[in-house]
């Protein structure tokens, strides 16, 4: 395998480590993660009893539904936690941008809903728009990070200074 500065172009190394050594980094795991666990909370608790509400065909919606937001969610994570192994020093940025590590772009999927006479359920629409807007974002860095088809990720300077602030007082600054 050749070095990932000849593959991808110069500068990808430092591209990445820079990201994931950056506040904006940081906020991103932390938000993604948090969207992982709040959906699997919900798919395991609330959402199993809005299935049992549903007719035949707003059942097999949810379980499509469900199965691809799951999907969807575990390659944000995969990615994510590529990143913080990064960040971490536990791999190498060239690792990172090989093609296993990198984000699968989103199918398009056929609308499921409404499924005969069932609407689908408002907690579940909201995590699957959460998580189709987290996996856009996050093709995006991959892109401009790994292929450098965009502007180069600049950590806010105020971003962090609010996590300095954040850090040292213990609570919310915003």
């Amino acid at each position: 395998m050749s070095p990932v500065d000849t593959d991808r172009g110069p500068g990808v190394e430092s591209r990445v480590s820079e990201f994931a050594a950056s506040e904006l980094f940081r906020r991103l795991f932390r938000d993604g993660m948090d969207l992982v666990e709040e959906t699997a909370s919900y798919l395991d608790g609330a959402g199993r009893e809005d299935a049992k509400r549903l007719g035949r065909s707003g059942a097999l919606a949810y379980a499509s539904e469900s199965m691809s937001l799951t999907t969807q969610l575990m390659q944000c994570a995969s990615w994510l936690l590529t990143q913080r192994a990064v960040a971490e020093g536990d791999m190498n940025p060239a690792e990172a941008a090989e093609q296993r590590y990198r984000l699968t772009p989103a199918r398009h999927k056929d609308t499921l809903w409404p499924a005969g006479d069932d609407p689908c359920p408002p907690r579940l629409g909201d995590l699957a728009l959460r998580a189709a807007t987290l996996h856009e974002r996050l093709s995006r860095l991959d892109r401009s990070l790994f292929d450098g088809d965009a502007a180069p990720v600049t950590p806010n300077p105020v971003a962090g200074q609010m996590s300095r602030l954040h850090d040292a007082f213990g609570h919310s600054t915003g």
